[in-house]
């Protein structure tokens, strides 16, 4: 049993990163599928699809960058933990590293990064950092 899904999502890519493996598989949820489509979009993954096995059961496969030609591994970070939520108001997302990162942030209009959110005007729960 997984007690916190999305720390569990940052891990498993960040070991994979530091092992130089480039496809990683974990379960399926709809947040990490949409976590997973920010990395995509901001190019920290390659590319990530959602896989049907037996049993009616739904993992997500990643493809992550090759870290010997980028010579970059992303750090990742989880800012809202299960013992403590952090909850932010959309005037007080700031950048992330000087503009060099992004945030993920759970808003009523979807999991979207730091930018979209204070250009949406939401404020949410502020999940993780990457950068």
């Amino acid at each position: 049993m997984i007690i916190d899904p999305i720390g569990d999502l940052l891990t498993r890519i960040r070991n994979a990163y530091m092992a130089r493996i480039i496809e990683v598989k974990l379960p399926y949820s709809k947040l990490k599928a949409d976590i997973a489509k920010i990395l995509k979009k901001n190019k920290y993954i390659v590319d990530f699809e959602i896989i049907d096995e037996w049993n009616n059961k739904k993992s997500i496969g990643l493809t992550l960058n090759d870290v010997r030609t980028t010579k970059y591994v992303p750090t990742m970070s989880r800012i809202s933990k299960p013992g403590q939520r952090i909850y932010i108001w959309a005037k007080d997302i700031r950048k992330s590293r000087n503009g060099h990162g992004i945030y993920i942030v759970s808003t009523p209009k979807g999991v979207v990064t730091g930018y979209e959110a204070r250009s949406l005007n939401v404020g949410g729960e502020l999940l993780c950092e990457v950068y």
